[in-house]
């Protein structure tokens, strides 16, 4: 995996072309690796992929020898876990094909856009396994549970396009172009406070039953913070600037 580090930011870019960047027990612990590094200081993460490819799923010869110990101990389940509870927002810039475990990893992210070439599906009850590392919860709480159902239990393949319409992506661009269009959602979150970054995303993840709670002690939180009266200052100086200048 390549690592992109920026003050704001970092991009992590899944390459290993000569399995279409499956992926293998090496990149799930390089996952952890960075997933320490940004829990302590953290940063908007972007992942994508090389070559024209975000993952082409696990690396099935090594799924293949992994046993019932391994699948109780979620390998690939926790890593991507922890991925989505990081503390700020996780961007999947999808091109081409994110199957399988490829496809989870990407359902982990907070936000996804894609290429036009990005294809997305779950094939594993063709290998004899079930999407095991967070699909069968996350892709129906993203696109609804009938078509989660179907693309579970069949394996067909969504396009960009059908990505898009069913709300499993945001945005679609040219291949050549989505990189740059996850720095633009990256831009646009950085302008942000990032302590109203974090507890907005902790707050969309908690529980049905823990709102309004949840929600007011973050606010609670925020209402005495530096940042928010400076802000606030902010505003108001521009507002009473710009009113001045239409008079």
């Amino acid at each position: 995996m390549r690592i992109e580090r920026q003050a704001d930011r970092v991009v992590a870019t899944l390459d290993r072309p000569e399995v279409r960047n499956a992926i293998d027990q090496a990149t799930i612990d390089e996952l952890h690796a960075l997933c320490a590094e940004l829990e302590a200081e953290p940063r908007i993460l972007i992942l994508t992929g090389a070559d024209g490819v975000f993952a082409s799923g696990a690396d099935i010869a090594q799924l293949r020898e992994r046993t019932a110990d391994d699948a109780r101990a979620g390998i690939n389940t926790h890593a991507f876990i922890r991925v989505h509870e990081l503390p700020m927002p996780v961007i999947a810039a999808v091109d081409g094909w994110a199957l399988g475990g490829g496809a989870e990893l990407a359902y982990a992210a907070d936000l996804r856009i894609a290429s036009t070439t990005a294809r997305f599906g779950n094939p594993e009850t063709g290998l004899g396994i079930i999407a095991g590392a967070g699909a069968t919860w996350r892709l129906k709480e993203i696109v609804g549970e009938a078509l989660a159902a179907e693309l579970l239990l069949t394996g067909r393949v969504l396009d960009a396009a059908e990505a898009l319409a069913a709300g499993l992506v945001s945005s679609v661009h040219p291949a050549g172009d989505l990189l740059d269009a996850a720095h633009v959602l990256a831009d646009r979150i950085a302008e942000k406070d990032p302590r109203a970054t974090q507890l907005t995303k902790r707050v969309l993840a908690a529980p049905r039953e823990q709102h309004p709670a949840v929600d007011l002690e973050a606010q609670a939180e925020l209402f005495e913070s530096p940042e928010k009266h400076r802000r606030m200052t902010e505003f108001l100086e521009k507002r009473g600037v710009e009113k001045r200048a239409e008079k």
